[in-house]
């Protein structure tokens, strides 16, 4: 019977990582899925439209108290955050609550790429805030983010997912796009010959469906990955796929590593805290450090700090790679929209 089924509430459906595990879910026939949205965000299309499609709409907020939370998760096998990124200090009620509503599963907000402490500000503000709640122990942490294989330490049943990057934004936009992050695409930072892990967006929901229906990945981290490029080798995909081979090459921008960390730097010394733009290239330098000059964002590297790979829990699932997807990718009017 469908009542029967798993019940997954999903925080932040109807943003691009959440719908496409709300699309994940459901069209694997497995689950029945709700979504926590915002009292204000009721009437609003996005939430009409997964709501049509069989999702059912919980009222709730994650900085609501533990309390109204609890009873919003009423019900639930499993809770999955995607929250946008500067809510994810925010998660830590809402983890409670699942710990006392009895939830078998917690995904929390992660969907990035795997790496060590002390590199991304970003991503370690992800992990103290996990780790210095009571409900999920020290482990990330402290433990050069190894994951620990006891719930114990951490009161709810969990699993971390990662996706790498997403291929929607790793290749050259083509010299039609109106996009602003155009000269973004055509940088190659270092000599550019680090693998990279790369995931279509549209694809993490399939992937998502199958780990949190596997006992396996029950309190572990689990890598998604469908394609390991280089980052010279994504843009001689886009030159070759797109027909505008000679003009794309032509404009492309090499950054050195010294240069990169000297952006870095020079954005960290903004003199105003709330400077968004300075925030902005923070962000974004950190993780072009962490991945294309660390190689943090590597099958190797993921496996070393402990997580299972998807690849190899799942080896009947189709394989795609990123030149596949490129002939998607322009064929598109605006293939930059993902950027937006």
């Amino acid at each position: 019977m469908a009542s029967e089924r798993p019940l997954v509430l999903i925080a932040g459906a109807t943003g691009r990582t959440g719908r496409s595990i709300v699309n994940g879910l459901l069209a694997s026939g497995n689950f029945r899925v709700a979504a926590l949205v915002r009292p204000e965000s009721i009437s609003k299309p996005a939430t009409e439209t997964i709501r049509r499609i069989g999702v059912e709409i919980r009222l709730g907020d994650i900085n609501d108290s533990v309390e109204k939370l609890t009873e919003a998760l009423a019900g639930v096998d499993v809770f999955i955050s995607t929250v946008v990124g500067w809510l994810i200090d925010e998660q830590k009620g809402i983890i409670r609550a699942a710990k006392a509503a009895g939830v078998k599963r917690v995904i929390p907000c992660d969907f990035a790429t795997p790496g060590k402490k002390g590199v991304r500000g970003y991503h370690d503000q992800y992990c103290i805030t996990m780790s210095s709640d009571d409900l999920l122990g020290v482990a990330r942490a402290h433990r050069n983010l190894r994951f620990g294989s006891s719930s114990r330490s951490w009161g709810v049943p969990y699993t971390f997912i990662d996706v790498g990057w997403w291929m929607q934004i790793s290749l050259p936009l083509p010299e039609r796009s109106q996009s602003p992050m155009k000269e973004q695409s055509y940088t190659i930072y270092g000599d550019g010959n680090n693998r990279m892990l790369v995931t279509n967006l549209n694809h993490i929901g399939t992937y998502v469906a199958r780990i949190i229906a596997d006992p396996r990945t029950l309190n572990h981290a689990v890598i998604i990955w469908e394609d390991e490029p280089t980052q010279l080798e994504t843009r001689e995909i886009g030159e070759r796929v797109s027909g505008e081979g000679d003009a794309l090459k032509a404009k492309r921008i090499y950054v050195s590593a010294d240069a990169l960390k000297q952006k870095l730097a020079d954005a960290k010394a903004a003199k105003d805290p709330n400077d968004l733009s300075a925030k902005v290239t923070v962000v974004v330098a950190e993780y072009m450090l962490s991945i294309h000059i660390l190689e943090e964002n590597s099958l190797k590297n993921a496996k070393r700090l402990g997580y299972l790979d998807v690849q190899e829990l799942y080896p009947d699932m189709p394989k795609h790679t990123l030149e596949e997807f490129a002939k998607e990718f322009y064929a598109q009017d605006e293939p930059g929209n993902t950027y937006e």
